[in-house]
Parts: structure tokens; C-alpha cells; sequence
């Protein structure tokens, strides 16, 4: 028997996704079949591709010669967090652009391709929904232009059902509304702090709306910058590649088998700023599981 303890980097992420993760280079189907056969169980029970998993959980496969030749000793270099024929969910680092804004910068969906390609899956991805350089966390990408046109109608009509973690610094009421105009047009941000550190808070936030840098440029307007995010005086943290921002957790209806909801690990970066500032890890993450855990509003 093959086991295996999650740590911080596979916490809040899919079972079926985790296994993708260890063996990268199998079928695309294997690590569902794994689960499903019972060959996969999570602390000793069986589970689902879906099921969460948690900080100090087990995983244990049952040994073959076939899962033992697809365990890889690295992780990939995009971390997928949910994958089918139309489109890919990836983690997003910060500080990592979607695209290229100079000359040979390293870029989200260039890595994406660069990956696919060295997986013998080629493909052009295209961003169903994007996230500013500084921020981390869920990202959508189709895996052509007609996938492209079927999840940016939906993101168009009935918007993403998703879930920010963001660091700011000082204390705000317990949990607000916030409904000031950006760009003339009506705008609202819900939040609610979730554990307080020293000068700090991390705050569960829902942009209901989606204007551009609407978080940032919201937390700023109740004067709770996000901690680095320098262009609405967050200040600037040369610990923090971007900002304190996590899109932690996305739903969304898919068009060949119904709902799904996807959530993305936490940065180190991220993690490290808490503990800093007197948030410490094992709390952290047991409350970012609860969130994980809630239903999507």
C-alpha cells in the first residue's frame, strides 16, 4: 500500500486533482478510476473525485506496478486544479501574469501551453475569466475557442460564484457591504472577517459585481487596503511577489456533467505574511477549510 499525508500545499484541494498532481503523466481518466475502483481511499474510507481535502489527511493507493510507474518525483509546473475536454482550473501563483506584457515574460498561459505540449496534450488556452498579476488562486482556462464562448456566456449571464481571501491591514467592521460606484457603474463587495492578526485582518470576501480591481479598489475606499498591493495603498512588501489577495474558491455550472466547486491551496507567501502578523498556520487553514465548506451563496 502507497500512503501519503497532505500537507499545507494540498489543503482545501480535490482528491481527484491531488492524484493528477502526483501522476501528471497518466490518462486523464486514471486517478478518477483509482477513486471510484476504491483502489484511492482518503483515511481509510472510500471517497469521492470531489471530496475536499484536509490538512494531515491520508491518502493510500493500492500498489501496481502500473500506479508506482505514473507517480512522478515533482509536481508539475501548472497546477490543475480541475480538468475535463473543455477546460482546465489552474492555480494561479502571485506575482504571475495571464499574458505577456513585455518581451519574454514568463506568463500564466504560456506555462499552461508549455505544459500541455510536454504532456502530449497540445492546446491553445484561452482565460475564461482573469485575475490581476498580484493576486493568486482559481483561474479558468478553455481548451479552445468554442469552450471559450460557451463558459464566457456563462460568466456573462449568471456571473461566477467565487470566494476571495484577502489580508488588510487593520481591523473593519465584523462583516460589511460595500456598494460604492466604480467606473460610473454599480458596484458591490460583501466581506466578513474570518481571524484577526496583529494590525490585520483576513476577510472572506464576494464580489458580487465584477469591475476591474473591484476588491482592491473597494477595501481601499473603507480604508482596508489589501498588505502590499502598492496602487491603493497597500504598501509595499518586497516579501510578497503580488498582494495579499487568494481567489480561493470558484463554482461553476459545467456543460457536460452539472455544478462544480474548486478551491485553490493557499500561497506560501500567503501563509508565511499570516504567521507573521500572528495568524498561525494550523488556525488558518482549519478556518479556510470551514470555507471551503459552506455552501456557495
Amino acid at each position: 500500500m502507497l500512503s501519503f499525508v497532505i500537507t499545507h500545499e494540498d489543503h482545501s484541494r480535490r482528491l481527484e486533482s491531488y492524484l493528477r498532481t502526483r501522476m501528471p503523466a497518466a490518462p486523464s481518466g486514471y486517478a478518477r478510476k483509482l477513486i471510484k475502483s476504491g483502489a484511492a481511499k482518503l483515511n481509510g474510507a472510500s471517497a469521492t473525485a470531489d471530496t475536499l481535502l484536509s490538512l494531515h489527511d491520508t491518502i493510500t493507493l493500492k500498489e501496481s506496478a502500473a500506479t508506482t510507474a505514473q507517480l512522478a518525483d515533482s509536481r508539475p509546473d501548472l497546477d490543475i486544479l480541475y480538468e475535463d475536454g473543455l477546460i482546465l482550473i489552474a492555480n494561479k501563483p502571485p506575482g504571475l501574469p495571464m499574458h505577456r506584457t513585455a518581451e519574454f515574460e514568463e506568463n500564466l498561459v504560456e506555462v499552461g501551453q508549455a505544459y500541455m505540449t510536454e504532456r502530449a496534450t497540445p492546446c491553445k488556452l484561452y482565460p475564461v475569466n482573469r485575475l490581476d498579476r498580484g493576486t493568486s488562486g482559481t483561474v479558468i482556462l478553455a481548451k479552445s475557442s468554442s469552450s471559450a464562448a460557451i463558459y464566457g456566456r456563462q460568466v456573462k449571464e449568471t456571473g461566477l460564484d467565487k470566494l476571495y481571501l484577502a489580508l488588510v491591514w487593520g481591523t473593519p467592521e465584523s462583516s460589511g457591504i460595500i456598494k460604492e460606484a466604480l467606473d460610473g457603474k454599480e458596484s458591490e463587495t460583501r466581506y466578513k472577517i474570518i481571524l484577526a492578526g496583529e494590525n490585520c485582518s483576513l476577510l472572506a470576501v464576494t464580489p458580487i459585481s465584477g469591475r476591474m480591481h473591484q476588491i482592491r479598489r473597494h477595501l481601499a475606499s473603507i480604508g482596508r487596503p489589501v498588505m502590499g498591493d502598492k496602487r491603493y495603498g497597500g504598501g509595499d512588501m518586497p516579501e510578497l511577489s503580488g498582494f495579499a489577495l487568494h481567489s480561493f474558491r470558484t463554482a461553476l455550472s459545467l456543460a457536460e456533467s452539472g455544478s462544480l466547486t474548486v478551491c485553490a491551496p493557499v500561497s506560501n507567501e500567503m501563509l508565511n505574511l499570516c504567521e507573521q502578523r500572528g495568524i498561525g498556520q494550523d488556525r488558518l487553514l482549519e478556518t479556510v477549510y470551514q470555507q471551503a465548506q459552506q455552501e456557495v451563496a
